[in-house]
């Protein structure tokens, strides 16, 4: 049976955060029909056990074949809906956040909304972004400068609701057709920048992303934690956007800034970093779930 809102959310050793989350929906969906589906990506703590014990949620186990698979999997699962709230394990949602967030999708050419968020301290998360460019690829976000600044950290820019590049993808709500139309996030990525890369398909096929400071919520961060393997993919990603965006010859200019940032982390102590770098110039040294191992600057 149709409902108002798919709520779907992929665990990974989430059995801290899980149960606050969703916890909070019933309250969060207000008057809304919803149905929420949690697919785990082989959690080996008591994620399981602990998700079985509801009544609330269908729980389907997968292999861990990416996060962006994960999410596809959770929407096939799904009944029919006007739109599908994407949401990390260690989130958390305010009373009628997601009403607030349906009013904004509903209007004209939106096709993701991205709400108000708050680190667990109750400081504003800065999860606004801008959209990856050659100045920004330096991490020079300390200048303040948009041409080098993809974190969106001026408190001011968080006060009023305005169309973004993309937001950080804790918390989403997503048009279904567009979803559709757009074939799900790209499972190729396997792990980050699946919303960065659903924001700027959408945008350009004609679909806005929005903030709105109008719903809040809560997002841990780092539910499963970082690893120098899962900061690779983070960065590998970035090239691979990068190109798939711009074409060989500009992001191979991307690339060669990519690894002089990274080295210039790793002397400044970032541990995970080193691995990167090679990770960037070796390509048999990168994790084989992002199949991209086969060509020096990564597709």
């Amino acid at each position: 049976m149709p409902v108002d809102i798919a709520a779907v959310v992929v665990t990974y050793n989430s059995e801290r955060h899980i149960t606050d989350l969703l916890d909070s929906l019933p309250a969060a969906m207000g008057e809304l029909t919803y149905s929420t589906v949690v697919v785990d990506n082989g959690s080996h703590d008591g994620t399981l056990e602990i998700l079985d014990a509801r009544q609330d949620c269908i729980v389907v186990r997968s292999t861990n074949d990416g996060y962006a698979a994960g999410m596809n999997r959770a929407v096939r699962r799904s009944p029919d809906a006007s739109a599908i709230l994407i949401l990390n394990p260690d989130a958390s949602l305010d009373a009628e956040c997601v009403p607030r967030m349906l009013q904004v999708l509903r209007k004209p050419g939106i096709a993701v909304v991205a709400p108000r968020v708050r680190e667990e301290d109750g400081s504003l998360s800065p999860t606004l972004r801008r959209g990856p460019t050659m100045g920004r690829v330096g991490g020079l976000s300390f200048t303040g400068w948009p041409v080098f600044t993809e974190r969106i950290e001026d408190p001011r820019e968080y006060e009023a609701e305005h169309e973004i590049d993309w937001a950080v993808g804790a918390i989403l709500l997503v048009d279904a057709e567009c979803y559709t139309k757009l074939g799900g996030m790209d499972e190729s990525y396997f792990l980050y920048s699946e919303e960065t890369d659903f924001s700027l398909r959408a945008k350009d096929a004609g679909w806005a992303t929005v903030y709105t400071p109008a719903a809040g919520a809560m997002h841990v961060g780092g539910g499963s934690g970082e690893s120098s393997v899962t900061h690779t993919m983070k960065i590998l990603n970035r090239v691979r956007l990068y190109r798939r965006r711009s074409g060989t010859f500009l992001a191979s200019i991307y690339m060669a800034l990519t690894v002089l940032t990274e080295v210039r982390r790793a002397m400044l102590g970032h541990d995970k970093s080193w691995p990167t770098v090679r990770a960037l110039v070796v390509p048999s040294a990168r994790p084989a779930p992002l199949g991209a191992n086969d060509t020096f600057l990564p597709r």
